[in-house]
């Protein structure tokens, strides 16, 4: 292969390796292609422990890893502040551009948006909230029919079917739909539904590695523009 070719197969960044700072947390292992679930793990413990930066930077390489992680124990006592802290700096210290920060979510300034559980709102922030969802979409519900939707078949942005499941719920930075996506995203579960209420995860790097090779080919050619 000429060396100009070699230059071009070049990775413009090395990818980040597990330091093995956090492997004193038990752990298991959801699936075998996605998933990690802490089960005794505190954030704050990691957010205040002597090497904080360590241990964060080596949780965004398994979230890179597994796709998404789970924390089992209760976390409600981190505070709001804390929340955005610790999304931040798994990105910061996983190598995000320095001019970037937490996304601000496009509902913060509607007057619809749901406060958090203090009454407060945040622009980092948004709440995922049941009832507040139902109002929502009762007011879009008539639109275009002679007879309202059938919310219990609404399907809410976590899953859940938005009026039989009651939950709330802090998100910060799920903005997959923006020019520049955000790298990270922190979902707290602040109240949750009695049965039910599962989110629905897939790994689309197993989807593409099981794929026919000429539908491989064919999606290796498309491009995507932003509207």
């Amino acid at each position: 292969m000429p060396a100009a070719d070699q230059d071009n197969q070049k990775l413009r960044y090395e990818p980040m390796k597990y330091g093995g700072s956090l492997d004193h947390l038990e752990y298991v292992d959801v699936t075998p292609i996605i998933g990690r679930e802490y089960t005794k793990a505190k954030i704050r413990d990691i957010l205040y422990a002597e090497n904080a930066e360590e241990q964060l930077r080596d949780l965004a390489v398994i979230i890179s890893e597994r796709g998404v992680v789970f924390f089992r124990e209760n976390q409600l006592d981190l505070s709001v502040d804390e929340l955005k802290r610790f999304t931040d700096l798994v990105a910061k210290l996983s190598g995000r551009p320095k001019e970037n920060g937490l996304h601000v979510h496009p509902l913060y300034r509607d007057p619809g948006n749901t406060p958090m559980g203090n009454g407060e709102t945040d622009e980092n922030i948004y709440v995922i909230n049941s009832d507040a969802a139902k109002k929502l979409y009762k007011t879009m519900a008539g639109k275009g029919a002679k007879e309202p939707k059938d919310l219990s078949r609404e399907w809410h942005s976590d899953g859940s079917y938005t009026t039989q499941l009651k939950f709330h719920a802090l998100i910060i930075s799920a903005a997959t739909f923006e020019v520049c996506p955000s790298d990270f995203s922190c979902l707290l579960m602040e109240e949750t539904p009695v049965y039910g209420g599962d989110t629905l995860w897939c790994s689309g790097y197993e989807i593409y590695d099981r794929i026919s090779p000429p539908m491989r080919q064919f999606l290796d050619g498309l491009t995507a523009t932003p509207l």
